[in-house]
């Protein structure tokens, strides 16, 4: 099998892949495999991939729907890049366009073909996350996350303790509105604290899941 020509030490465990709408023949995203998921991918025909950001692997469209059936992997001259044509079932990138490439570099002009409201189905921590880490090089004047991003790490840190303490507050004074306002502010700092450390937050459901034997959590799978 070509599986077998991969060297794996050279690509550092993770071989980039290139994914392609089979019919349109539109590049649809870029991203990884480890051995692993290469083999889960060859086993099922379906993608699966392993996430830098997360650190695991997952299979495309696990939390969404948005699955890609796998037509054709080929392995390039080098042996150390894989082109993936696939059946994308939905859109291929979380933001709901078909493509994860809309952007013109020049231009900063973004096309968009397909747009799907995806919220509802990756969960609106995962959204914003995705959002936050979109702000890291705006104008900070224009943006308070690019401000809190770009400023000092001590301003931005300050706010999670103030938010905290706000929280403690309102918990001490039994009101719930204020409870679940400043619960919100914790939450959205946290994540741009985070985002500062490329720590995606689905490492934290990780975590939570191996604490409380929740094995049903994000970290499934789908095998």
């Amino acid at each position: 099998m070509s599986i077998e020509k991969i060297d794996w030490e050279k690509v550092n465990g993770l071989i980039p892949v290139i994914t392609q709408d089979s019919s349109s023949n539109e590049v649809l995203m870029l991203a990884y495999m480890d051995e692993e998921a290469l083999n889960l991918t060859l086993k099922t025909k379906q993608a699966h991939y392993f996430s830098r950001t997360k650190q695991r692997i997952w299979k495309k469209g696990e939390s969404s729907g948005h699955l890609q059936n796998v037509k054709n992997i080929m392995l390039d001259c080098d042996n150390d890049t894989i082109l993936l044509k696939v059946e994308q079932i939905g859109v291929a990138c979380h933001t709901g366009r078909k493509s994860c490439f809309f952007t013109d570099l020049e231009s900063g002009d973004s096309k968009i073909d397909v747009e799907i409201n995806t919220t509802a189905k990756y969960g609106v921590i995962d959204n914003l996350y995705h959002v936050i880490e979109s702000r890291k090089n705006d104008d900070p004047s224009k943006s308070y996350t690019a401000k809190l991003l770009q400023g000092k790490e001590n301003s931005m840190l300050k706010k999670i303790v103030e938010e905290a303490g706000e929280f403690t507050f309102a918990i001490k004074d039994n009101d719930t509105e204020e409870i679940i306002y400043e619960a919100a502010d914790i939450v959205y700092h946290m994540l741009v604290a985070m985002a500062s450390k490329n720590i995606n937050p689905d490492r934290v459901k990780q975590e939570l899941a191996r604490r409380f034997g929740l094995s049903g959590i994000e970290e499934k799978n789908s095998r």
